[in-house]
């Protein structure tokens, strides 16, 4: 997912109802890709942020990180 942050260093996002929101990938490889293309595409934009969220802990804080 992607959009403006109130503060080019934080991942706190201006508007979250304005959230560019990519799809959902079988495994990180494909995210990053996608993630990889978003971000360059807004490379000249310091105010707009591309993240690869990882459902798994969002949805399960505790889980391990692997």
């Amino acid at each position: 997912m992607g959009g403006r942050v109130s503060d080019p260093q934080s991942l706190e996002f201006s508007d979250l109802k304005a959230l560019d929101l990519v799809g959902v990938f079988p495994d990180y490889a494909q995210a990053e890709e996608v993630w990889r293309a978003n971000a360059q595409r807004t490379v000249d934009d310091a105010e707009m942020r591309y993240v690869i969220v990882h459902l798994h802990r969002l949805l399960d804080p505790s889980h391990p990180k692997v």
